[in-house]
């Protein structure tokens, strides 16, 4: 039993108990007693000798990848170009992709409506719920209020999908080349990451054979990426019907990463997973991040797709149960939701994905002409991947070698793909202005040009 200290009323009928450090006899009829009912104070514990204050495991074993790379790089811009960075995903950095007025009225008039300055419920308020999915629900994929949690963006819906669905010493399927933030979570909570490769030349689909080859009793979920981080692939309605009988196949269920849903390049579709799904219950993934341009404002949300009540209520509960560990989402966000996803007009959408598919292409037309770079033209989100001829840059040990050469003589800055568990190729975010995509693409030619040495007259490479 515990040994700790109460205070004891002696003189009433009640016993009535209260921390203290005293001891025995205080007055007024008060006794120092311990729970074991002794009259004297509690042996006190040894102490520490010494100051000894570590970190936990959680965070000695929380690492983001691509900071351990890039903090290791040495970036030392040219003084003499001005510093171009194809390397962040925020659409925000350079202003020339600002938000719509509507969403801007939205959150104004939310602010000034002083109704959501207090707590919301963990999973935001109802109304807030309500008009997610509304705005998301289709015949195929049906939502109500209850099947949709707020978030503190999309990351946080993450992170509430694997811990509702994992423990220590599950694993989790996770693309390659993929977004980094899913290995940072599950490693830091002991679940194993396992790698499923996409194939460059297929447009990035996944290669089920392999992905299938890595499910075992321990796989806790599928993740599932469309459109894609990094590549920016988009994938065919039959390839996500196969993914499906993938997971069907394994009971494996599906955590749906569509923060870029609906941010595909004219002329490509992109169903959602659960619409396609008869029998795979689907936790997608989504947030106002990236499709309104304002990925600051922390707004991400769950939507439950639950398939013949194989989630259940326990799924449902445990997601609520984990949302209150942070007590929910912005609320002034929260109230400006309703507006923002009905009153934002079809042509900010239109002009955003337009802007985004003409600097794709200037990007992808520049780059396929240049000797060594083997681009991939995305379909949709915003970022675009680029091979590495290693063996004909024998001046470069690998891609974050060349990267970082590349930041040091032309002032552009492209990520590593390593970052991605992908290397000898680099990610270029397509966001940037115009004239910097074209003057970007100018100067990794210019490099490119300088150290590329092409295939011997014997048609073997030149010593390296």
């Amino acid at each position: 039993m515990d040994n700790k200290a109460y205070l004891v009323q002696m003189k009433s009928s009640g016993v009535h108990g209260k921390t203290l450090t005293g001891k025995g006899m205080l007055g007024n009829g008060f006794h120092h007693m311990s729970l074991n009912g002794s009259l004297y104070p509690t042996k006190t514990k040894s102490r520490r000798q010494r100051w000894e204050v570590k970190p936990s495991e959680m965070a000695e074993n929380t690492l983001n990848p691509i900071r351990a790379i890039v903090d290791g790089m040495k970036l030392t811009p040219n003084p003499e170009k001005p510093m171009i960075s194809l390397s962040i995903g925020d659409p925000t950095v350079f202003g020339n992709l600002p938000t719509d007025d509507a969403v801007l009225q939205a959150l104004k008039d939310a602010i000034d409506s002083q109704k959501y300055n207090g707590y919301a419920p963990s999973v935001g308020y109802l109304k807030s719920r309500q008009a997610v999915a509304n705005f998301y629900s289709s015949p195929e994929a049906p939502l109500e209020a209850e099947d949709v949690i707020l978030t503190s963006g999309c990351s946080q819906a993450i992170e509430l999908a694997i811990n509702v669905f994992c423990n220590p010493g599950d694993s989790i399927l996770v693309p390659r080349p993929g977004f980094s933030l899913y290995k940072t979570l599950a490693v830091s909570m002991g679940i194993e990451v396992k790698l499923y490769n996409l194939l460059p030349e297929k447009s990035w689909e996944i290669d089920l054979q392999h992905m299938e080859s890595l499910i075992d009793e321990r796989t806790s979920c599928l993740i599932v990426t469309n459109p894609s981080n990094p590549c920016g692939s988009v994938f065919s309605k039959e390839h996500l019907q196969k993914i499906l009988k993938v997971a069907s196949k394994h009971c494996v269920p599906i955590l749906a990463d569509e923060i870029y849903s609906d941010m595909v390049f004219p002329g490509c579709s992109c169903p959602s997973l659960a619409s396609l799904s008869s029998d795979v219950p689907v936790l997608s993934c989504g947030g106002l991040a990236k499709r309104w341009l304002v990925p600051g404002w922390r707004m991400g949300w769950i939507l439950i797709h639950d398939r013949n009540n194989i989630f259940g209520s326990e799924i449902r509960q445990g997601l609520v149960k984990l949302s209150q560990r942070i007590l929910g989402a912005c609320t002034i966000v929260q109230g400006a939701l309703e507006s923002i996803l009905n009153n934002t007009p079809q042509g900010f959408y239109s002009n955003t994905i337009s802007f985004l598919k003409s600097n794709s292409e200037i990007c992808f037309n520049e780059l396929s002409s240049v000797p060594g770079l083997n681009p991939i033209m995305p379909s949709g989100a915003m970022y675009l991947m680029v091979g590495i001829e290693m063996d004909h840059f024998p001046d470069f040990k690998n891609d974050v070698d060349f990267t970082e050469r590349l930041v040091t003589e032309q002032s552009v800055f492209c990520l590593p793909a390593s970052a991605f568990e992908y290397p000898n190729f680099f990610r270029i975010v397509v966001t940037v202005p115009e004239a910097l995509m074209e003057e970007a693409c100018v100067r990794i030619r210019e490099f490119c040009q300088c150290y590329y040495r092409p295939p011997s007259c014997d048609g073997n490479d030149l010593d390296q």
